[in-house]
């Protein structure tokens, strides 16, 4: 076993380096493998189909990759394809393949994963009890999964059957981001422990690199081992940066779930082979008694406008914790006679994070801060666009001179850097899933189109 996997890009739009691509290219690799989505930047990209990056550049990446592929002619294989891994978001890198493969001349066959699950399925796995929540899910109802979009995370299984039938391009919807490098080296019969080590390995790409970068990693996969080799000038790998991304995104850095077993590092080592490369032996692969996927959903819950501000003033920043609790009060109450009784102000949230006092990290904080200034986001959320930006507007007001009992008369509380200092910031989802189906075989959640292009 001599297999190498060539991982471009920690994702598909984030850009890369041609050279490092290059040299990549060079090694002669078996395939491309890139993951094109996460849930890292929260619920809006599945909730509402639009992808976190652009089409600019997700068709610059696009556009090499393809250009490499089919110098190699090895399959190029991406995953969560449009960020969220939705079925518009495959159609949507599809489209841009399509596009680039007429104006460059390429010609490929596509094969195409969809992972949407249909709310009758989720409905039927529910009522059979075959959905199962993972550590702190919230607790769900059947009705959830008419109001809310949602993807299956595949495994290798499927992307495997479209590499049989020789499929050079595979784009796939929801998938684990190991899966895209995995399933060739399985589909060769490699080592189960090495080869999803491997793929955890540079699933981001280059992120376990000094320094972390966008940019791509090559592995060589043998029998009792893999080294791993960095690509881009200035750029280094350590046993240590390198052990460390098995914690990346996990809980337990030694036991890291996958729909078919659990990936075991626990008596993994790491070895410096050169200032770039890190070989790694002894990882191991325990088989699942029984095959899951993990669903992931999002729903729609309100719109919101937002306002910036900040405040300099020292006896203002002792005073804006009793005082906003007032304001809220005063906001519900105004609420009730602007709208008529029309809105009720429960429907409503009127939020205010206080950045220089334990905003990011929310609790207790170690030590007493005693802040020069504050930063002020207001966030308004409201069942509808235009009731959001009508509270604003009088929160906007009021907030910006709010009553200080050491001060006489009208004083300015909060500065505006904008003017109107009203924006809106459009739709507001949530997650609604963090559970597995399960019962299932491995392909059963996931269709599939093909095409030559």
């Amino acid at each position: 076993m001599d297999m190498r996997i060539l991982a471009p890009t920690g994702a598909l739009g984030a850009g890369f380096d041609t050279a490092a691509l290059e040299r990549g290219v060079a090694a002669g690799p078996h395939v491309i493998a890139c993951d094109a989505g996460s849930t890292d930047s929260g619920p809006a990209a599945l909730g509402s189909g639009t992808p976190k990056l652009s089409a600019q550049a997700v068709t610059r990446d696009l556009r090499l990759l393809l250009q490499a592929r089919d110098t190699l002619q090895v399959p190029l294989i991406i995953g969560s394809c449009g960020t969220s891994g939705r079925d518009d978001g495959v159609d949507w890198v599809a489209g841009l393949a399509r596009t680039i493969a007429a104006e460059d001349n390429l010609h490929f066959k596509l094969g195409l994963i969809y992972s949407d699950q249909p709310a009758e399925r989720l409905q039927h796995l529910y009522d059979q009890g075959r959905i199962r929540p993972l550590a702190n899910a919230p607790v769900i109802e059947r009705k959830l999964f008419e109001r809310s979009h949602t993807v299956a995370m595949m495994g290798v299984e499927p992307i495997q059957e479209l590499l049989r039938d020789g499929y050079d391009v595979i784009l796939a919807g929801r998938a684990s981001d190991t899966a895209l490098f995995a399933a060739l080296p399985h589909l060769n019969g490699a080592d189960p422990g090495l080869t999803w080590h491997m793929a955890k390995t540079i699933e981001c790409g280059a992120a376990c690199a000094i320094p972390p970068d966008a940019n791509g990693l090559l592995v060589t996969l043998r029998d009792d081992h893999f080294d791993v080799t960095t690509l881009a000038d200035g750029s280094r790998l350590t046993p240590r940066s390198v052990a460390a991304h098995t914690l990346y995104e996990n809980a337990d850095p030694f036991h890291i779930t996958e729909p078919s077993g659990t990936l075991d590092t626990t008596h993994a080592t790491y070895e410096a082979v050169d200032e770039r490369t890190v070989r790694v032996r002894g990882s191991r692969y325990i088989e699942a008694d029984g095959y899951t996927n993990k669903l992931e959903g999002a729903e729609l819950v309100g719109y919101q406008t937002v306002i910036v501000g900040g405040v300099r003033d020292k006896v203002v920043i002792e005073r804006l914790p009793e005082l906003l609790p007032m304001a809220k009060k005063y906001f519900d109450a105004k609420i009730l006679d602007v709208f008529d009784g029309r809105v009720d102000p429960d429907t409503t949230d009127i939020n205010y994070r206080l950045y220089g006092t334990g905003t990011v990290l929310t609790g207790t904080e170690p030590t007493p801060l005693q802040p020069q200034e504050l930063g002020v986001l207001i966030t308004i959320t409201a069942p509808d666009q235009g009731t959001a930006h009508a509270i604003s507007t009088f929160v906007a007001h009021a907030s910006s001179h709010l009553p200080i009992p050491e001060y006489d008369g009208l004083v300015s509380t909060l500065a505006y850097p904008y003017s109107p200092p009203e924006m809106d910031r459009g739709p507001l989802y949530r997650f609604t899933l963090n559970h597995v189906a399960t019962g299932v075989t491995p392909t059963e959640l996931f269709r599939t189109a093909t095409e030559e292009v």
